[in-house]
């Protein structure tokens, strides 16, 4: 009788055509070694796979063990696909984050919303933002070892007693060990600050950039988010939001620090999320200030993207395809509502023949303070688009949905949607030549 195997390196199955499926490799095989060196999980199978030639020693479902040689490209994929994404359990977040959004969910959502992620692994494959706090010293050493990069790191402040209260944990010193180490080994940094009024903005973001900016060209960027506070916040640490004066005097401080990095170096370095702009009545930054949008993913340059999409779009499209006078509406949340105004009319000067309406949806599902358009909800929709005249359809945004589905984050599906508005509503992806090829109904 054997052992019982544990739960990870458990080959699913074998990608036709690869090099993998002209092997002995079967599913239900465990990956235990390549060429000689133990593979922990995918940052040491992604490692360790890279090289032309490859010895893998498997153990099969009777487990016994046996040796298997696969010749492919360098750098190539084998065509194995493991039982998980990680090869092992995922690693769940263990701080009390004063500001966590997830903490102000309201109950009764789907269970999957409330897992809280904070590992490592998955900073460097999906870019997910992490704190560092649950690292061990041969954690940080392996990343240094294995050149992983870039980690996004949630940073918020660099002073250690500060860091634990806002990540309620007493490991925020240990994760700034951890980060000051990574940035020595030259491993990418990009760091973001959710900064909370009145506790680590001010003086206390001024000390923060500067730090950062001190660990040297490791740390590639820096984002400035703004809390977010939903309505849900009952018995956590009182918190307020960001009004039109601190908006103002942060952007200023923030875009101030980076002209001086950029005279310095070449590179900005720090932004400030268009929330940020939005709230404080400031035009966007150029394009080009955006050096690349090495933030775009925590809403950094995301409308100045977006903008520009649209009007290079303008330079290309031709008539539109629909009959003239047909009027097409679009849902998005009330920060960018303005936005999608005024590109819509400047389309609007090039084709007279059309109308579109954009309709700013109130988050009364999280709070009115909640502004951005991915977390607008199908039943805010429905409340306040009911009834109304939406003409041949309507547009939503593909980041109102939950990832790779057509439902929304109160379990409304876009079908239902559709059916309670009783028109046609047609998702768009988060670029602004698919909304000008939505709304003039062309075809890509």
């Amino acid at each position: 009788m054997f052992l019982k195997r544990r739960m990870k390196n458990i080959v699913k199955n074998i990608i036709p055509g690869t090099p993998a499926s002209r092997t002995k490799i079967m599913p239900g095989d465990t990956l235990r070694k390549i060429n000689g060196s133990i593979v922990g999980d995918v940052l040491d199978y992604r490692y360790l796979s890279y090289d032309r030639d490859l010895l893998l020693e498997l153990s099969g479902e009777d487990g016994r063990m046996k040796l298997v040689r696969l010749k492919k490209q360098e750098g190539g994929e084998t065509g194995i696909v493991f039982d998980t994404f990680l090869m092992d359990r995922q690693r769940a977040c263990a701080n009390k984050c004063i500001f966590c959004f997830i903490d102000q969910l309201p109950d009764g959502m789907r269970e999957t919303l409330y897992y809280k992620d904070d590992d490592v692994r998955l900073s460097f494959l999906q870019g997910n933002y992490v704190t560092l706090t649950n690292l061990s010293k041969r954690d940080v050493e392996r990343i240094a070892k294995l050149r992983i990069s870039p980690i996004n790191v949630s940073v918020h402040t660099l002073d250690p007693e500060l860091r634990s209260f806002m990540l309620g944990s007493k490991k925020g010193e240990a994760g700034l060990s951890a980060l000051k180490t990574l940035a020595q080994a030259g491993i990418t940094l990009n760091c973001q600050i959710v900064c909370c009024p009145g506790i680590n903005d001010g003086e206390a973001l001024q000390n923060t950039i500067e730090g950062l900016c001190a660990l040297g060209n490791s740390v590639n960027s820096v984002s400035v988010v703004p809390v977010g506070l939903t309505k849900h916040r009952g018995g956590l640490v009182p918190l307020r939001p960001f009004d039109r004066e601190l908006a103002i005097s942060t952007v200023l401080q923030v875009e101030a620090y980076a002209e001086k990095c950029y005279k310095k170096t070449g590179r900005r370095i720090f932004f400030c999320a268009d929330e940020l702009y939005i709230k404080a009545g400031r035009s966007l930054p150029s394009h080009q200030a955006y050096e690349g949008y090495p933030q775009l993913e925590n809403g950094v340059g995301m409308m100045r993207l977006f903008a520009r999409e649209f009007i290079n779009g303008l330079k290309e499209e031709k008539e539109p395809d629909h009959g003239p006078g047909e009027q097409f509406s679009v849902a998005t949340g009330t920060a960018s509502g303005k936005y999608l105004t005024n590109l819509l009319k400047i389309a609007a000067g090039k084709y007279g023949k059309m109308k579109v309406n954009v309709h700013a949806i109130r988050n009364d599902f999280f709070g009115q303070s909640v502004t951005v358009s991915g977390l607008v909800t199908g039943g805010d929709i429905i409340k306040q688009l009911g009834g109304r005249d939406l003409g041949s359809g309507l547009l939503i945004p593909r980041n109102m949905l939950r990832n790779g589905e057509d439902i929304f984050l109160d379990d409304v599906t876009v079908e239902k949607l559709s059916s309670a508005l009783g028109v046609p509503v047609k998702i768009v992806e988060q670029n602004g030549a698919d909304l000008l090829r939505a709304v003039l109904g062309v075809r890509s």
